[in-house]
């Protein structure tokens, strides 16, 4: 037998594919398998001819052609399939042998598998991937998470195949025990919800209200990219509204149907939220946004039924082009607040030791959310490391006193108008939310301990002593226990 490969791959799709071409040109020898046998010669045959691609037909071939500890990464389907793959892996491997699974699982899973797989002296790897075709291929933003001991024999590999900041600094570095990484990832994916949405409602704006063509928001959108909001999703975004249909030479995205699908990672951060008590009602509303657009029909024939306002706006279209854009610039970073609040939330749970500014590099190149002011956010994190909201640092805090103007009428026209904000609109109220020292919770607690005897804490009384209230003078003094649902 000739060389054996540095490291194992199954799943020869999009990003298999890729990454097996991106650790090959770094100079790793890779084994590759796929259950579909044909698409195994395909790649070899194909993509992989002349490369140092092993093909190999079956498991226990694919085993056989790695050296140790074996290194297998799984980039299959998440849930059952990534399961049924360890299951028949097993057998072949020896103590100390790595698993990596590289899809995007939901973090639990990560952390069952890490525990099952060290039972059995296994080292598992849970590793968030993101950057989509091109991002394999070229270098995407690699975020590995499970058994701390198997980072030393993937460190090289996956730092060389990740993409790199203008240092030279890899975008990929070990997040932490468990499911950690991929719970990191499932983050990145949910700010990329709130990102997106918050493009589009810009996008929405400059349509609707302002009535430009989508050459007009093709040059904003460009501008943009020149400035503080230089990002992935800016630029593609600036991409898609300058491209034609040859068929019917309209813009592309005029012909696209308004109905979004999505894969589940924006709701499991949704509900990490919610498990958590972290708020983050930008990315939430992120998701409701898509499960609305996809009641398409509903809509159509609520749209002859409900009416609103006249959306034409008749003011400044330059000043109010400005206030869209300071409007989406505060909105993203509430929804960054979001997130890295969530991470310091999961990280407590989950004694997790989670480097947050490390996190900010990783997303910096690679991923889809990479931007320019995830430097700042590194920034904001090296100068204090305990930062509980990055609305608290300095920066970010200037930042958000010169866009509040803007914002607010950005999105108050947009109301008036009846166009629908709701990620900037959820994030406008989260940042006045957290700002202010009273909520109406007091009322809140009232009607709980008037209905249910739930008690409530008073102002003038130490925290964590509880009372109650007979407010409809019946007598009863029995009150039900206090907890968090």
């Amino acid at each position: 037998m000739g060389k054996k490969a540095d490291i194992g791959l199954v799943g020869l799709a999009v990003m298999g594919e890729n990454l097996v071409l991106n650790m090959e040109s770094k100079g790793f020898t890779v084994a590759v398998f796929n259950r579909t046998v044909s698409k195994v010669d395909d790649f070899v045959n194909g993509r992989g001819k002349g490369k140092k691609v092993i093909g190999t037909r079956s498991i226990e071939e694919l085993c056989a052609n790695l050296s140790s500890p074996r290194k297998i990464m799984l980039m299959v389907k998440a849930g059952k399939p990534v399961d049924d793959f360890i299951e028949l892996i097993l057998p072949h491997l020896d103590k100390g042998d790595i698993v990596i699974d590289g899809g995007n699982s939901h973090f639990p899973d990560s952390t069952r598998r890490t525990q099952y797989l060290a039972g059995k002296g296994i080292l598992f790897v849970g590793t968030g991937v993101s950057g989509g075709e091109e991002g394999a291929l070229k270098g995407p933003s690699i975020m590995p998470g499970g058994n701390p001991a198997a980072w030393p024999h993937m460190k090289k590999i996956f730092q060389s195949i990740s993409a790199k900041v203008a240092d030279g600094s890899p975008c990929c570095e070990w997040v932490g025990n468990d499911g950690a990484g991929h719970f990191v990832k499932m983050v990145h994916n949910g700010i990329e919800y709130g990102d997106m949405q918050m493009i589009c409602e810009a996008y929405f704006i400059m349509k609707n209200a302002m009535g430009m063509s989508p050459e007009d928001m093709h040059n904003a959108f460009m501008k943009w990219n020149k400035g503080e909001l230089d990002s992935y999703l800016i630029e593609i975004t600036r991409d898609i509204l300058s491209k034609r249909d040859p068929e019917t030479g309209k813009a592309v995205v005029d012909i696209i149907l308004d109905t979004a699908g999505q894969k589940g990672t924006g709701k499991w951060t949704s509900i990490a939220a919610l498990d958590l008590g972290s708020p983050s009602p930008t990315i939430a509303e992120a998701v409701f946004a898509r499960c609305i657009s996809a009641m398409k029909e509903e809509r159509v024939v609520a749209s002859k039924i409900l009416h609103g306002p006249s959306s034409e706006f008749k003011g400044n279209q330059g000043e109010f082009i400005e206030d869209v854009r300071k409007a989406l610039y505060a909105s993203k970073i509430c929804s960054y607040a979001q997130g890295f609040q969530l991470m310091r939330a999961a990280a407590q749970e989950y004694k997790w030791n989670l480097n947050y500014g490390q996190i900010a590099m990783m997303w910096r190149g690679g991923c889809i959310i990479r931007a320019k002011f995830l430097g700042d956010i590194k920034g904001a994190f090296d100068t204090n490391p305990d930062l509980p909201n990055l609305l608290l640092d300095p920066f970010f805090r200037d930042v958000l006193d010169n866009c509040q103007d803007s914002w607010r009428r950005a999105i108050a026209t947009s109301i008036q108008l009846g166009i629908p904000v709701p990620a900037f609109s959820s994030a406008i109220s989260y940042f006045d939310s957290y700002r202010s020292a009273s909520l109406p919770a007091n009322l809140l607690q009232a009607q709980r301990d008037y209905f249910g005897a739930h008690m409530y804490e008073r102002i003038d009384k130490p925290r964590g002593k509880f009372f109650h209230t007979d407010w409809a003078e019946l007598g009863g003094k029995t009150t039900s226990s206090t907890y968090d649902a």
